[in-house]
């Protein structure tokens, strides 16, 4: 779960709604300063317990670099209603969504759109990917703090146990057991209480349904990294210096499996977004802006340096 340092909307930014062919969910949009070029346009899909706020601090610097940014609430997110069917977030599900989503946004034909999925949303993403048909409306696909199948064993545990108690315990008493975890004990005292009564609120809006749905999806997700490699799109693999969910080594593997370009963010762990946010969108604006210049050469980044790898990119 991520946690947005405050709530606070960039300048430009606009909370509304993106309508869809099937149905209207809740985003953050944001928008390049008057007289930047608009190099193209990137859709953001938050990951597990997660929402739209989970991006806002890439917001501001991924469109003062001429990009549109929409974060978007997936079904039964936060702000994003869903229905009271498990099977309305089974990963086809939540993969359509993402792929009306991407026609929703409207750009013209020529128009680069960037998809992006944290954690789950990197799961999700990969599944729209490799359902699209070709020719596949997407520039480019990065995957940030995510793996290339279920969770470690560690991070299952916790997930498996969120999805028994949750029909037992419901929401609000769950709410209160997780936040005694030593993780959440760790970091309550530095959470501004604005944001920790949203984290609280979020959680409470998530459908239950969604939850138990996309917690099973983190416990039984297969590896596909053979079939995404096949996808002839470009491909980013970022994460932190550490990963609580997927060890940063396993991200290393998928990212050669997948000839991908790697990105390790020092200093951050599962959620880069949220942890450096700086260097995670120097990263993703300067992979984007190789794309445009037609480079074929792979660069791994540490931190705010970068050094060149022998993989290709696809």
């Amino acid at each position: 779960m991520s946690r947005p340092p405050n709530l606070a909307l960039p300048p430009r930014t606009r909370a509304g709604l993106l309508k869809t062919g099937r149905g209207s969910f809740a985003v953050l949009d944001s928008t390049p300063p008057a007289g930047v070029p608009h190099l193209g346009t990137v859709l953001l899909v938050p990951g597990f317990i997660g929402s739209k706020e989970d991006f806002l601090p890439l917001l501001r610097p991924l469109s003062d670099a001429g990009y549109r940014t929409v974060a978007v609430d997936g079904r039964g997110q936060h702000e994003t209603p869903g229905p009271a069917d498990e099977k309305a977030y089974a990963q086809p599900e939540l993969a359509a969504d993402v792929r009306a989503q991407t026609t929703a946004l409207g750009e013209a034909p020529g128009t680069p759109v960037h998809l992006l999925g944290h954690s789950l949303g990197a799961l999700t993403a990969r599944e729209a990917v490799l359902t699209a048909s070709a020719p596949r409306p997407w520039a480019s696909l990065t995957l940030m703090g995510s793996g290339p199948a279920a969770v470690r064993p560690e991070q299952q545990e916790r997930v498996r146990l969120l999805v028994e108690w949750l029909p037992t315990l419901g929401k609000e008493i769950l709410w209160r057991e997780m936040q005694k975890s030593p993780r959440s004990e760790q970091t309550a005292a530095e959470t501004p209480p604005d944001v920790a009564e949203f984290l609280h609120r979020r959680w409470l809006n998530t459908a239950p349904e969604q939850l138990a749905t996309t917690g099973r999806q983190l416990l039984t997700e297969p590896d596909r990294v053979a079939e995404l490699a096949a996808v002839p799109i470009p491909k980013l693999v970022l994460s932190g210096s550490s990963d609580y969910a997927w060890p940063v080594p396993w991200q290393d593997d998928m990212a050669t499996r997948l000839a991908a370009d790697r990105t390790i963010v020092e200093g951050a762990d599962h959620s880069p977004n949220v942890e450096r946010p700086t260097e995670t969108a120097r990263a993703l604006i300067a992979f984007w802006q190789r794309l445009d210049a037609g480079e074929s050469t792979v660069l791994r980044h540490h931190g705010a340096t970068a050094q060149r790898s022998s993989a290709p990119r696809r």
